[in-house]
C-alpha cells in the first residue's frame, strides 16, 4: 500500500477525483464498444473480429492516456505563450483538409486529414476548436483590466474566430456551432460584454444563413454537398412520421427496450440495426444493456466531473488558469450533453461522439489533450508547495481569529 502511495504522489498529479472519473469512463468504455462492435464485424465482415476493434480501442485509450500523463507535467504557461503561434498551424491544416477535396462512397469526407505516407486520417476540427477555446482564455484574461467591446475586439479576437469556423464549417457545420456555442459560454464566463455576445451571435447566424442561401442557389446539389445533409436531418427531426429519420427511431427503440435496469451486458438487440453504434448512439445501446439506471449513473458522472472543473476553477489564484480550465472543460461536457440529448431525440443527429466512451481517435485524444491541461493546473493547488504553504497559513489565522 505505500508503495502504491509513492507511485501516486510521484506520477499522477493534480485532482486525484478527475483521475478517478477520467479513469473509470475509459474503463467503462470497454463494454459497449465490445458489445457495439459485433454490430461492425456483421456489417463489414472480411478480416474485421470483435477483438480487432477492442484492441484498436485498446490502443486508442492507451495513447490517450500517455497524452493526459505527460500534458499533466507541462506548465499552464506554456499553454499561454503556445495559443497564439498555434492559430496559424490550425489555419494552414484546416486549409489543407478543405483543399483535399475527399469522398469515399459518395459521401464527404473533406472534415478528416489524410496523411498518405503514414497513412494516417484525423479530424482538424477537433484540434482547431481546442486551440480556439485556449486562444479565447489567453485573450479574456490579457484585456482582463480593459475595457473590452465588440469593436477593439474585432480584429485580436472575433476575426480569426471567424476565419476558423468558416473553414469547419462547410464540411463540419455541426461542430462548427458547437464550437461557436462553446465560446459564446465561454466569452460570457470571462465578463466580455453581453451585447457584444448578442452581436456575436448575429454575425454568425448571418454568416451561415448567406453560405447556406448562396449553396442552395447556386451549388450542386450532390451528395457530397454537406447542406443538404443538414437540411434532410433538420426536416426528419421535426418530421415524426419520417422513414428516413431511422436513426433516431431505432436510439429511441433500444432506449424503450432498456426499460430500468437493461437487458443486461452484450444482449443489445438494436445494436444490429442502429448505426454508429459504437460512436454516435453508444448512449443508445448503454440504456438498453444496463436500464435508464446505467443511462442517469453515466450523466451523474459527467456533471460531478463538471463540478471538479469548478473547483479547480474557483480555487486556483490565477485569472487565465480559471478561464484556461473552463474553457477546455466544459465544451467536454456539451458534447456530453449533446450526444446524450441527440440518442434520446432532442437534438437532430450531429455526429457528436461521448467522451472518454465512444469509440474513436482523433476526439479522444482531444478529450485527454483537454483533461491533461485541467490536471497540470490543478498541480497548483495541489502539489505546489508555496501555494500549499499560502493555504495553511490563511487556515491557521482564520483558527486563531475564530479562537480569539
Amino acid at each position: 500500500m505505500k508503495k502504491i502511495d509513492i507511485f501516486l504522489n510521484r506520477y499522477i498529479k493534480g485532482d486525484r477525483y478527475l483521475w478517478a472519473f477520467i479513469t473509470l469512463l475509459a474503463l467503462f468504455s470497454f463494454l459497449p464498444v465490445y458489445s457495439a462492435s459485433t454490430n461492425l464485424v456483421t456489417t463489414y465482415g472480411g478480416s474485421n473480429t470483435v477483438f480487432r476493434y477492442l484492441l484498436r480501442h485498446t490502443i486508442f485509450l492507451l495513447v490517450g492516456f500517455g497524452i493526459l500523463f505527460l500534458t499533466q507535467f507541462i506548465d499552464y504557461k506554456y499553454f499561454y505563450r503556445l495559443s497564439i503561434l498555434t492559430i496559424p498551424i490550425v489555419l494552414i491544416l484546416l486549409v489543407f483538409t478543405i483543399s483535399q477535396g475527399k469522398e469515399l462512397d459518395g459521401v464527404n469526407a473533406s472534415r478528416w486529414l489524410h496523411i498518405p505516407i503514414i497513412n494516417i486520417s484525423f479530424q482538424t476540427s477537433n484540434i482547431a476548436g481546442l486551440v480556439l477555446f485556449i486562444y479565447c482564455a489567453r485573450y479574456l484574461s490579457k484585456k482582463n483590466k480593459e475595457k473590452i467591446n465588440f469593436i477593439n475586439s474585432f480584429f485580436s479576437l472575433l476575426f480569426p474566430l471567424f476565419f476558423i469556423l468558416g473553414l469547419i464549417f462547410p464540411a463540419n457545420g455541426s461542430t462548427a456551432v458547437i464550437v461557436f456555442i462553446s465560446v459564446l459560454i465561454i466569452l460570457f464566463i470571462g465578463g466580455y460584454p453581453f451585447t457584444g455576445i448578442i452581436g456575436i451571435l448575429f454575425m454568425g447566424i448571418i454568416a451561415a444563413g448567406i453560405y447556406i442561401y448562396s449553396v442552395i442557389k447556386w451549388g450542386e446539389k450532390k451528395p457530397i454537398n454537406r447542406v443538404y445533409t443538414w437540411k434532410n436531418r433538420i426536416e426528419n427531426f421535426f418530421d415524426n412520421e419520417s422513414e428516413e429519420n431511422y436513426q433516431i427511431k431505432q436510439s429511441k427503440t433500444a432506449i424503450v427496450l432498456g426499460n430500468k435496469f437493461g437487458r443486461g451486458p452484450g444482449k443489445s438487440v438494436l445494436k444490429a440495426f442502429l448505426p454508429q453504434s459504437s460512436s454516435d448512439f453508444i448512449y443508445a445501446i448503454i440504456i438498453e444493456e444496463y436500464g435508464s439506471f446505467g443511462g442517469i449513473i453515466l450523466l451523474f458522472i459527467y456533471i460531478l466531473i463538471l463540478l471538479r472543473i469548478m473547483v479547480i476553477a474557483t480555487k486556483v489564484q490565477n485569472y487565465f488558469c480559471t478561464l484556461l480550465v473552463l474553457s477546455v472543460g466544459v465544451p467536454i461536457i456539451n458534447q456530453a450533453l449533446i450526444n446524450m440529448g441527440i440518442s434520446v431525440g432532442l437534438f437532430p443527429v450531429t455526429g457528436q461522439t461521448l467522451p472518454l466512451i465512444s469509440a474513436g481517435g482523433t476526439s479522444m485524444w482531444i478529450t485527454f489533450f483537454s483533461f491533461g491541461i485541467i490536471l497540470s493546473v490543478s498541480r497548483i493547488i495541489y502539489d505546489d508547495p508555496y501555494y500549499n504553504n499560502i493555504e495553511k497559513r490563511k487556515k491557521n489565522n482564520n483558527e486563531e481569529e475564530f479562537s480569539t
